[in-house]
């Protein structure tokens, strides 16, 4: 298996269990905005929104910039590639064990099958 980085890891899905900050990054999706901008679609204060950028940028998941007294927030360069990576690993792991045990129910069934055709005999 890949040998994935916890720290990043835990900061990632850290920052994508707020459901604000899945909002943000799905806005940052669309178009860059400050975190004026932000805080306003939130409807949140410009501090509050200013610690979950904080959050999303320490995560590599939001980039800023400042120009001036405008601090604009965009899609960081960490694209959740290594966090795809591990949730695939998994779902493909409990997608066997599922087949393994649908396999298991489905002998079961066949069995008890068999049993009530002797049963009839």
């Amino acid at each position: 298996m890949v040998q994935y980085s916890t720290a990043r890891l835990d900061a990632s899905f850290a920052a994508l269990s707020d459901a604000t900050r899945r909002g943000v990054l799905e806005q940052l999706g669309r178009t860059d905005c400050s975190i004026t901008e932000l805080a306003e679609k939130f409807h949140m204060t410009l501090t509050g929104m200013k610690k979950h950028v904080g959050v999303l940028e320490q995560a590599g998941l939001v980039a800023t910039e400042k120009a001036g007294r405008v601090r604009t927030c965009k899609l960081g360069p960490l694209r959740l590639a290594e966090e795809t990576g591990w949730i695939e690993a998994y779902r493909l792991l409990w997608a066997s064990r599922f087949d393994a045990l649908d396999k298991v129910v489905e002998d079961l069934k066949q069995k008890e099958k068999a049993d009530e055709r002797k049963k009839r005999i």
